[in-house]
Formats: C-alpha cells, sequence, structure tokens
C-alpha cells in the first residue's frame, strides 16, 4: 500500500472514532427525559481496526468489479466509494452481496463507475401457474403499500439506473395508484369490483382484475388521534434526503391535524428518548421547536425506540381513537434488537394492543427495504417510502386519510377458480402475502390492512380451458385416483372477501361471482400497464411479448383521469427504463 493511501485511512480511522463520541439530540426546553449515549464496550484499538477492514472490505469489491486499483486520496472518497457520505457513526454495518452487484452490472442495472451500497431487499421468487384441478383456490393478504414504486422511481428518475431486480414488487407498482372503483353502498365499509380482460403480453390468456374501495371518512369528524412519531437520529440520517426531508415532511402532517389530536416525539440513535411528550396539536409551535431541534449522529438501537415509542402512545391511549406510532428510519437498526426476527416478534407483540404501526422510508445507499416492510406487515400497518417533499404530501395530506386511518384489518381473499372455465391461474405479485388456504377462515391468522378512502387492487393471469400449451410443467397421470368432477356453471371464478373491523376480533365474509361476460375498463387497463412495467423491469418470464414500445402505448392509451399527475410521472418512468435498459 502506498504511503499515502495509508495515511488516508488512518486519518478516517481517527476522524471517525472522535466524531463517535458527539451527542445528536437537542431538546427543547420541557423536556422530561434526556437520551443517553451508550458507551461502547470496545476499546479503541479494536475499534480502529474494525473500521480499517470496513475499508478494506469495500476497496477490494471496488477492485473486483473495475479491474484496477481504488485512487483514495481523502476520506470523502472512501465515504462515497460505501454508498453513504461520511457523517458521524456511519460506517456502513453491511456490504451488498458482491454477487448481486456483479448481476446488476451485467444486466445494466449498475453503471461500470456505480458506487456500491448496503441496501437490503428480500429475495422474491415469481408466483407460477397453478392446474385449477389441483389447487382450485388462492389465497391472500391484501397490500396497500407503494413503497417499491416510489423507490424504483428514486433508482430511475435520480440516479439513472434500473432498481435491483428484488426492489420491484409488482403489486405495489399497480396499487402505488387510486382508481375509480365505485363508492360503497351497504354495510361493508367497501365495495368489490371483478372485470375480465384480455392479456397484452400473452393473447390466449385473459387477466382476471379485482378491484376494493374503501369508504371515505370525513376527517374533519374522524376520531381523535394519538400519534407518536418514532423518529431515527442516528449518524446513518445525517443526510438531506433522510432526517432534514423527515422534519418537513412531520411538518406537513402537523397543518393537516386538529387541536384536539396528540403528537409525541421520541427518538433514538445510541440510545432511546423522549424528546416531546404527548401534546395536543393546539400548542403547535411547541411540536415545531421540537422537530426543529432535532440533528443526526451515533448508532442506532432501533428496537429500544420502538418499545419506548409503544409505551408512550399506550400511557396516552384513546379508547375508539386512532392510535398509531409513526416509524420513520432509513431501516439501518445496528444497536440492541436488530435481527429482522428479533423486531418482527417485538412488533408482533404489540399489535394486540390495538396500536397500528405506519412505516416511512427515507434515503439511500444503506436502506432496508426488507425489514421495514416486515415491520409494517407484522405491525397492522403500512409501508412508504419518502423519496422527495412531494412524495411527503402524497403519503401524508393527499392520502391522510388512507395512511393513518384504519377502517378494516386482517383483510384476506379468496379465489375459487372453476375448472371447468379455468385450467390454470397465476397471482400476479403478493409474493410475501399468501396465505395458507385454510388461514382464510382462520381468525387468529394476520393479514393486511385498509384505510379510508384506499383502494386495493389484483390481477390474475388465467389460462381457458383449450388454450394450456406450456404453462404447467408435465405431470404423469395419477394412478389411484380419477380427475374431480367438474361442476359446469358459466361462472369463472368465486371472489371471496374477509375482514375485521378495526377494533373486532371476529371477521365478517362478502363473495362475489365473475363470470366470462363481465369486460375491464380504463381502471383496470391502467393497473395491467403497471403490473406489465413491473414484470419487464424484474426481467420475469412471465413478460411473454411485451416490449417497452407496447407497454408505452398502453400507459398513454389507459391514463384516463390524472389530477396528481402520478400517471403522467409512471410514464415518464417508462421512457427512463425503456433508455437505461439499450
Amino acid at each position: 500500500m502506498k504511503p499515502m493511501k495509508l495515511i488516508a485511512y488512518t486519518t478516517l480511522a481517527v476522524i471517525v472514532m472522535s466524531c463517535a463520541k458527539k451527542a445528536v439530540v437537542t431538546a427543547p426546553e420541557p423536556v422530561k427525559e434526556v437520551m443517553a449515549v451508550t458507551k461502547q464496550d470496545v476499546s479503541q484499538e479494536q475499534k480502529k481496526q474494525e473500521i480499517l477492514e470496513k475499508i478494506e472490505q469495500v476497496r477490494s469489491a471496488k477492485m473486483a468489479t473495475e479491474g484496477k486499483s481504488m485512487n483514495v486520496t481523502s476520506s470523502a472518497n472512501i465515504a462515497g466509494y460505501a454508498g453513504v457520505p461520511m457523517v458521524v457513526g456511519a460506517m456502513p454495518t453491511r456490504m451488498m452481496k458482491q454477487e448481486e452487484s456483479l448481476r446488476d452490472l451485467n444486466r445494466g442495472g449498475i453503471a461500470p463507475n456505480q458506487e456500491f451500497n448496503t441496501e437490503e431487499y428480500n429475495h422474491i421468487t415469481e408466483n407460477q401457474f397453478l392446474r385449477v384441478t389441483d389447487e382450485p383456490l388462492s389465497t391472500f393478504s391484501i397490500d396497500v403499500d407503494g413503497a417499491s414504486f416510489s423507490n424504483a422511481r428514486r433508482f430511475l428518475m435520480q440516479q439513472s439506473r434500473r432498481p435491483p431486480v428484488d426492489a420491484v414488487r409488482i403489486e405495489e407498482f399497480f396499487n402505488y395508484f387510486r382508481y375509480n372503483y365505485p363508492n360503497p353502498t351497504g354495510e361493508h365499509p367497501f365495495s368489490i369490483t371483478t372485470e375480465l380482460g384480455a392479456c397484452p403480453w400473452n393473447d390466449s390468456h385473459k387477466l382476471v382484475h379485482i378491484g376494493i374501495q374503501g369508504k371515505m371518512i370525513d376527517l374533519s369528524k374522524a376520531a381523535p388521534s394519538n400519534l407518536v412519531f418514532l423518529l431515527d437520529v442516528s449518524g446513518s440520517m445525517n443526510e438531506s434526503n433522510k432526517l432534514p426531508l423527515v422534519k418537513k415532511s412531520l411538518g406537513l402532517l402537523l397543518d393537516e391535524m386538529r387541536p384536539t389530536d396528540r403528537i409525541a416525539l421520541v427518538v433514538y440513535a445510541g440510545a432511546a428518548g423522549t424528546v416531546l411528550p404527548s401534546t395536543p396539536v393546539s400548542q403547535k409551535e411547541l411540536i415545531l421547536t421540537a422537530i426543529d431541534r432535532l440533528s443526526a449522529g451515533g448508532s442506532t438501537a432501533g428496537g429500544q425506540g420502538i418499545e419506548l415509542a409503544y409505551k408512550t402512545a399506550k400511557e396516552n391511549f384513546i379508547h375508539n381513537g386512532n392510535n398509531r406510532v409513526i416509524l420513520a428510519t432509513d431501516g439501518d437498526f445496528n444497536v440492541g434488537v436488530s435481527s429482522e426476527s428479533e423486531l418482527v416478534r417485538l412488533i408482533e407483540t404489540k399489535r394486540n394492543e390495538k396500536i397500528f404501526l405506519t412505516v416511512l422510508g427515507f434515503g439511500t445507499g444503506n436502506y432496508s427495504d426488507a425489514r421495514m416492510e416486515q415491520l409494517a406487515n407484522k405491525g397492522n400497518g403500512n409501508y412508504a417510502y419518502i423519496d422527495n417533499l412531494l412524495e411527503a404530501k402524497k403519503v401524508l395530506v393527499t392520502e391522510m386519510g388512507g395512511t393513518l386511518f384504519t377502517i378494516a384489518k386482517d383483510v384476506k381473499l379468496q379465489i375459487e377458480f372453476n375448472p371447468a372455465e379455468v385450467a390454470s391461474y397465476r397471482l400476479i405479485g403478493y409474493e410475501n402475502r399468501r396465505l395458507n388456504n385454510e388461514d382464510f377462515n382462520d381468525d387468529t391468522k394476520d393479514a393486511g390492512e385498509l384505510g379510508a378512502g384506499h383502494t386495493v387492487t389484483a390481477l390474475y393471469e388465467i389460462v381457458p380451458v383449450g388454450a394450456e400449451k406450456d404453462t404447467l410443467s408435465k405431470v404423469d397421470p395419477l394412478k389411484y385416483q380419477s380427475k374431480p368432477e367438474v361442476k359446469r356453471s358459466g361462472d369463472l371464478c368465486t371472489v371471496k372477501f374477509r375482514y375485521k373491523a378495526p377494533e373486532g376480533d371476529t371477521s365478517k365474509l362478502i363473495e362475489k361471482v365473475l363470470t366470462p361476460s363481465m369486460r375491464g375498463g380504463s381502471d383496470m387497463n391502467w393497473a395491467v400497464s403497471m403490473a406489465g412495467f413491473g414484470m419487464l423491469l424484474r426481467e420475469s418470464k412471465h413478460a411473454g411479448t411485451l416490449t417497452w414500445e407496447q407497454l408505452l402505448s398502453m400507459a398513454r392509451d389507459s391514463r384516463g383521469e390524472d389530477r396528481d399527475g402520478y400517471r403522467a410521472e409512471a410514464i415518464r418512468m417508462i421512457e427512463q427504463a425503456q433508455i437505461l435498459t439499450k
């Protein structure tokens, strides 16, 4: 190693170790609890060695992909290669797997000079076609999240590169948008729409469209809110698209709340603390002062913060009110309870206290999508990724009712296909929301939540009887049983929908039958376009004959009403992805 490089590495280690000791949160006058900086039970020499090892890992990975030496002349260069700016306590704790980075390089996802990062995404294995005579039932939990779509926008529009394959959850692409489904009119707080349409990527197949519209509520007359903001103020949040954006986002939400609503601020870094006890929104200036004084630094004790946030929410619980913890973080928990399984178990124990969870993801470089999606799924909550202030407005202002006010919980769908009409089917997306068939009638099984005014969309690709061809693997005929008897009713499928009231423990059932004569309209066509977008980004084998040119034409033709411009933005994303694919 050249002397200059050694000096740079050593200097970096000294800077990081000296800065990591600094306190990070400044609280307003009425603060009752003070954050304590947890002393690390590690010697200075061990810290130095760990930092140098991390630097060497980054250097080796970079050399492996570029085939040349890494010219490091400053600590800023080293931080850049790690995927995040060098800030207090922000040394990366995990490296993206090198083989995944090389795969993305080969498929055009990372440019040759693209910096490595430590972002985390769960692996997704796409749903396959299932034979109706073998598996007539398909059961899954709803998903109203749109985080995957806004995260993909960040990759495409801000970083000019395609998102990693596993960052694309197709159901979140079409569920990012609102649709003009009919408003509910009966006893149930939502309506169900079913349609049948053509499959643009396979002429011999059909698509089944299921749309759910949640009941609108008058927010001025809604139940009072008891919100606890759980804010990550660790060193990894010290970037313009993280804590500063969090603070601006909370300001937008605060403007929409009523004087009788209550807000508390809990923060966590090296330790967790209460920056602002539960305070009525009538004291808005006090709340804004507490938010404004937040600053970032230190390591991330996420589990401790979650414990304190739920404790605060429970102490100020409003019966028949909206009790919710709102977690804002990049998900990079690395102190205390930090493994995904431990955090999920912690959240699962808290959801039974009738306190809901909203997870807001921020930032890039060390973003942990996998962990935050799991926390929201297991915590009776929803999950959004905030990449800019306009997205914050969408989630916290335009769709405030859907984000914060739950009208139904443990919402499940079960579709029974008619083997006389359908040979096989494939659920598009929802891979991590699938349930066992017996879970549908089991009220102890957790499922997704539906917010006020939210829409939920599901799509199935079906193969009509007589058009099977090669969609299914060949299996020898069974020796000890014959084919089941098929009842010819003319129905295509029956959609069953089960849900609980927000405070309830017993589910209610709705059923609706779909016939081959029900044809889809513009809402279905837009949802299909977004499904196709996700499949092309995932390089799905099920994308069939679909091309980028065809997809653009579909999206433009089905854009429809677009008051907020979200659909126009999606079309620009498709155009950008097409360019990056060439």
